[in-house]
Protein backbone atom coordinates (compact mmCIF):
# COMPACT_ATOMS: atom_id res chain seq x y z
CA UNK A 1 0.00 0.00 0.00
CA UNK A 2 1.76 3.29 -0.76
CA UNK A 3 2.44 5.66 1.93
CA UNK A 4 1.73 9.33 1.38
CA UNK A 5 3.56 10.78 4.81
CA UNK A 6 6.61 11.57 5.85
CA UNK A 7 8.43 12.01 8.86
CA UNK A 8 7.73 15.03 11.51
CA UNK A 9 8.60 18.36 9.85
CA UNK A 10 9.13 17.26 6.52
CA UNK A 11 6.65 18.21 3.72
CA UNK A 12 5.62 14.65 2.55
CA UNK A 13 5.43 12.04 -0.38
CA UNK A 14 3.26 13.16 -2.97
CA UNK A 15 2.09 10.16 -4.59
CA UNK A 16 1.46 11.15 -7.98
CA UNK A 17 -1.87 10.49 -10.40
CA UNK A 18 -1.17 8.50 -13.88
CA UNK A 19 0.03 11.00 -16.29
CA UNK A 20 1.71 10.25 -19.44
CA UNK A 21 5.11 11.30 -19.72
CA UNK A 22 6.00 14.73 -21.36
CA UNK A 23 8.76 15.24 -24.50
CA UNK A 24 10.42 17.59 -23.23
CA UNK A 25 11.80 15.42 -19.90
CA UNK A 26 14.65 15.14 -20.93
CA UNK A 27 15.98 18.27 -20.61
CA UNK A 28 15.82 17.40 -16.76
CA UNK A 29 18.10 14.86 -16.92
CA UNK A 30 21.08 16.86 -16.17
CA UNK A 31 23.09 14.97 -13.31
CA UNK A 32 22.36 12.36 -11.14
CA UNK A 33 21.74 14.12 -7.55
CA UNK A 34 24.20 13.35 -5.04
CA UNK A 35 26.31 10.81 -7.50
CA UNK A 36 28.41 13.52 -9.40
CA UNK A 37 31.38 11.59 -8.41
CA UNK A 38 30.26 8.07 -9.73
CA UNK A 39 30.58 7.05 -12.97
CA UNK A 40 27.96 8.14 -14.89
CA UNK A 41 26.05 7.92 -18.54
CA UNK A 42 28.18 9.90 -20.87
CA UNK A 43 27.32 11.80 -24.09
CA UNK A 44 28.83 9.67 -27.12
CA UNK A 45 31.36 11.16 -29.65
CA UNK A 46 31.37 9.41 -32.27
CA UNK A 47 29.89 6.04 -34.01
CA UNK A 48 32.78 3.95 -33.54
CA UNK A 49 33.38 5.09 -29.89
CA UNK A 50 29.57 4.50 -28.90
CA UNK A 51 29.91 0.89 -30.89
CA UNK A 52 32.89 -0.05 -28.81
CA UNK A 53 31.57 1.64 -25.92
CA UNK A 54 28.40 -0.39 -25.66
CA UNK A 55 30.42 -3.43 -26.32
CA UNK A 56 32.28 -2.51 -23.15
CA UNK A 57 28.91 -1.88 -21.30
CA UNK A 58 27.12 -5.39 -22.41
CA UNK A 59 30.27 -7.25 -21.02
CA UNK A 60 29.73 -5.74 -17.72
CA UNK A 61 26.03 -5.68 -17.20
CA UNK A 62 26.56 -9.51 -17.98
CA UNK A 63 29.02 -9.68 -15.36
CA UNK A 64 27.04 -7.96 -12.88
CA UNK A 65 24.17 -10.21 -13.77
CA UNK A 66 26.16 -13.34 -13.25
CA UNK A 67 27.86 -12.02 -9.99
CA UNK A 68 24.40 -10.64 -8.56
CA UNK A 69 21.66 -12.13 -10.37
CA UNK A 70 18.83 -11.09 -12.63
CA UNK A 71 16.63 -8.75 -10.49
CA UNK A 72 13.56 -9.95 -13.03
CA UNK A 73 13.83 -13.13 -11.56
CA UNK A 74 14.18 -11.84 -7.36
CA UNK A 75 15.56 -9.39 -5.13
CA UNK A 76 19.08 -8.70 -6.28
CA UNK A 77 21.20 -7.74 -3.17
CA UNK A 78 24.22 -5.03 -3.47
CA UNK A 79 25.89 -3.58 -0.67
CA UNK A 80 25.06 -0.13 0.02
CA UNK A 81 27.82 1.42 -1.16
CA UNK A 82 28.26 4.55 -4.06
CA UNK A 83 29.59 2.27 -6.77
CA UNK A 84 26.66 -0.11 -6.37
CA UNK A 85 24.48 2.60 -8.70
CA UNK A 86 26.78 2.03 -11.93
CA UNK A 87 25.91 -1.85 -10.75
CA UNK A 88 22.14 -1.39 -10.81
CA UNK A 89 22.59 0.96 -13.78
CA UNK A 90 23.72 -1.47 -16.05
CA UNK A 91 21.59 -4.08 -14.32
CA UNK A 92 18.88 -2.19 -15.68
CA UNK A 93 20.10 -1.32 -18.59
CA UNK A 94 20.88 -4.71 -19.73
CA UNK A 95 17.21 -5.61 -18.63
CA UNK A 96 15.23 -2.79 -20.53
CA UNK A 97 17.37 -3.29 -23.26
CA UNK A 98 18.10 -6.37 -24.01
CA UNK A 99 15.61 -8.71 -22.14
CA UNK A 100 12.79 -6.97 -22.18
CA UNK A 101 13.70 -5.70 -26.03
CA UNK A 102 12.30 -2.12 -24.61
CA UNK A 103 13.05 1.30 -26.42
CA UNK A 104 16.51 3.28 -25.43
CA UNK A 105 14.52 6.22 -24.17
CA UNK A 106 12.34 4.15 -21.84
CA UNK A 107 16.25 2.18 -20.66
CA UNK A 108 17.71 6.12 -20.44
CA UNK A 109 14.92 7.04 -17.70
CA UNK A 110 14.85 3.82 -16.24
CA UNK A 111 18.63 3.92 -15.39
CA UNK A 112 18.71 7.23 -14.44
CA UNK A 113 15.51 6.39 -12.01
CA UNK A 114 17.17 3.65 -10.23
CA UNK A 115 20.11 5.19 -9.87
CA UNK A 116 18.21 8.07 -8.26
CA UNK A 117 16.66 5.69 -6.10
CA UNK A 118 20.29 3.70 -4.85
CA UNK A 119 21.47 7.04 -4.22
CA UNK A 120 18.65 7.95 -1.60
CA UNK A 121 19.16 3.98 -0.55
CA UNK A 122 22.71 4.39 -0.14
CA UNK A 123 23.15 8.35 1.30
CA UNK A 124 20.30 8.04 3.76
CA UNK A 125 19.30 4.71 5.21
CA UNK A 126 22.42 3.44 6.75
CA UNK A 127 22.06 0.28 5.68
CA UNK A 128 24.78 -2.55 4.95
CA UNK A 129 22.97 -4.12 1.66
CA UNK A 130 20.04 -2.64 -0.34
CA UNK A 131 17.59 -4.94 -2.87
CA UNK A 132 16.39 -4.26 -6.30
CA UNK A 133 13.98 -5.85 -8.15
CA UNK A 134 12.51 -5.25 -11.93
CA UNK A 135 8.66 -6.29 -12.79
CA UNK A 136 7.02 -6.39 -16.32
CA UNK A 137 3.40 -6.77 -16.92
CA UNK A 138 1.66 -6.14 -19.58
CA UNK A 139 1.46 -2.37 -20.56
CA UNK A 140 4.06 -1.28 -17.49
CA UNK A 141 7.48 -2.36 -16.03
CA UNK A 142 8.20 -1.48 -12.05
CA UNK A 143 11.39 -1.14 -10.84
CA UNK A 144 11.80 -1.49 -6.79
CA UNK A 145 14.71 -0.70 -4.49
CA UNK A 146 14.45 -1.98 -0.86
CA UNK A 147 16.16 -1.22 2.65
CA UNK A 148 15.95 -1.95 6.12
CA UNK A 149 15.52 1.58 7.03
CA UNK A 150 11.18 3.04 7.52
CA UNK A 151 12.48 6.50 6.99
CA UNK A 152 10.38 7.87 4.18
CA UNK A 153 12.04 10.13 1.35
CA UNK A 154 10.74 13.31 0.84
CA UNK A 155 9.44 15.12 -2.30
CA UNK A 156 11.16 18.51 -1.78
CA UNK A 157 10.77 21.94 -4.00
CA UNK A 158 13.51 22.13 -6.08
CA UNK A 159 15.08 25.42 -7.04
CA UNK A 160 16.99 26.20 -10.50
CA UNK A 161 20.14 26.20 -8.80
CA UNK A 162 20.06 23.60 -6.14
CA UNK A 163 22.84 21.08 -6.68
CA UNK A 164 21.41 18.12 -5.04
CA UNK A 165 17.66 16.84 -4.13
CA UNK A 166 16.82 16.64 -7.53
CA UNK A 167 16.17 12.50 -7.15
CA UNK A 168 12.55 12.34 -6.10
CA UNK A 169 11.99 15.20 -8.51
CA UNK A 170 13.18 13.43 -11.31
CA UNK A 171 11.46 10.09 -10.25
CA UNK A 172 8.13 12.04 -10.13
CA UNK A 173 8.30 13.46 -13.81
CA UNK A 174 9.48 10.88 -15.37
CA UNK A 175 8.04 8.33 -14.26
CA UNK A 176 3.75 7.54 -14.17
CA UNK A 177 3.35 6.65 -10.94
CA UNK A 178 5.99 6.12 -7.93
CA UNK A 179 5.30 5.60 -4.28
CA UNK A 180 6.86 3.81 -1.21
CA UNK A 181 5.27 0.60 0.32
CA UNK A 182 6.23 0.42 4.39
CA UNK A 183 7.57 -3.42 4.97
CA UNK A 184 7.80 -4.80 8.74
CA UNK A 185 11.41 -4.47 8.53
CA UNK A 186 12.49 -1.11 6.16
CA UNK A 187 10.26 -0.04 3.30
CA UNK A 188 10.33 -0.15 -0.71
CA UNK A 189 10.79 2.77 -3.16
CA UNK A 190 9.68 2.14 -6.31
CA UNK A 191 8.80 3.77 -10.14
CA UNK A 192 6.14 2.16 -12.74
CA UNK A 193 6.72 3.64 -16.58
CA UNK A 194 3.84 2.60 -19.02
CA UNK A 195 5.25 0.91 -22.11
CA UNK A 196 3.60 -0.28 -25.51
CA UNK A 197 4.02 -4.04 -25.79
CA UNK A 198 4.68 -5.39 -28.76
Amino acid sequence: MPIASCEPGCPGVRIPKERPREANRAAMMVGMAGLEGVEQPRPRSSATAARSSSIVDDEQAFKALELFGNPTEGEVRLPSRPESAATARRLTSCVVLRQWALSPQTAEYAVLLVSELVGNAVRHTGARVFGLRMVRRRGWIRIEVRDPSRGLPCLMPVREMDVSGRGLFLVDKLSDRWGVDLLPRGKTTWFEMRISDR
